[in-house]
């Protein structure tokens, strides 16, 4: 264990994270990264195609600007910039290397992790939402055929595919792999494509859909997956259908095992959001704060990088604030 006592450890080097290091630096404040997987291993999992809801600019931090040849950036842009602004600003980070406990005792934070013990006065979690996806709880969904993430569409060249699901990951890995030469089936819950679908996309899968050139099952549920066949439960009867592989991209969730054990209440009656305080954005526990993304619990459509860069400032203000008072 080193003996150092940083002012913060940041739990996360997704954007939000990296803008917390930032506002710590300029503030002449010592701080320490920390983050399990590459940087930004968020948005590094997303699909190689991706192109973000937002523009260029709603996405900078540290008032570096993030110049882009299109509207909305896509994320191999995304990834360059984070890492050039991480260099530029020299941040202080440890990579893939797995936060494992943080208690706190006497005002001080011990952070446990897979390869060291670290000391801080305040801890920033901004783990994000995107490392924990929401299962669909039946039969056959451990098998290798089925993926709870979509990267590349090439994969499902030429086979039967089904999609579960309604929001933008779902219909941008329906459009692409049927471009490939697969045989997309949507299975969406509710009846209608998500509303929240980027307006540029929505038109096509509904064009694709018209034009039967995408199967789509509405109010229905996935029942069963089988080694070469999936069973569906439709408005008209339960159907057994073709399939070679099953992208269930049915959301993700907070790591809550991981905000409980570091003492922080969830609010099971209201989408399991986490308690902070939305001014200081400091949680239940004095000088535990949350950043990004993971402050929606359940609702991860409330938060995303343009509107939660704000919260760097909140916070690096209210701990100096409290070290001042």
């Amino acid at each position: 264990m080193s003996n150092q006592i940083y002012d913060i450890i940041i739990i996360g080097a997704g954007p939000i994270g990296i803008a917390c290091a930032i506002e710590a630096k300029k503030n002449n404040l010592t701080y320490l990264v920390i983050e399990k997987g590459c940087l930004v291993n968020s948005l590094y999992n997303y699909p190689i195609n991706m192109t973000f809801f937002s523009t260029s600019e709603k996405l900078e931090i540290g008032e570096m600007p993030f110049v882009t040849t299109n509207p909305k950036p896509k994320r191999a842009e995304a990834l360059e910039y984070y890492r050039r602004v991480h260099n530029k600003f020299n941040i202080n980070s440890q990579l893939f290397e797995t936060v494992l406990s943080c208690k706190k005792h006497k005002g001080i934070f011990t952070v446990i992790t897979s390869k060291k013990e670290y000391q801080a006065k305040n801890v920033i979690v901004s783990t994000g939402f995107y490392d924990c996806p929401i299962s669909l709880n039946i039969p056959g969904e451990n098998l290798p055929k089925v993926s709870h993430y979509y990267n590349d569409p090439h994969y499902y060249a030429n086979q039967h595919v089904i999609v579960v699901g309604a929001s933008n990951s779902s219909i941008d890995a329906a459009l692409e792999t049927y471009r490939k030469g697969a045989k997309v089936t949507l299975v969406i819950r509710s009846n209608e494509i998500s509303p929240r679908v980027k307006y540029w996309v929505k038109p096509d899968i509904e064009n694709r859909i018209a034009e039967g050139e995408i199967d789509v099952y509405y109010h229905s549920n996935l029942m069963e997956i089988q080694e070469e066949s999936a069973t569906i439960k439709t408005p008209n009867g339960i159907i057994t259908i073709p399939n070679d592989f099953v992208l269930a991209l049915t959301g993700y969730k907070p790591n809550f095992k991981l905000l409980e054990s570091f003492g922080i209440e969830l609010d099971y009656k209201n989408a399991m959001i986490p308690s902070y305080n939305p001014n200081t954005m400091e949680s239940n526990i004095p000088n535990m704060y949350l950043a990004g993304v993971v402050c929606g619990g359940l609702n991860t459509h409330q938060w995303f990088i343009e509107n939660s860069r704000i919260h760097a400032n909140l916070i690096i203000q209210n701990i100096i604030s409290n070290d001042l008072s």
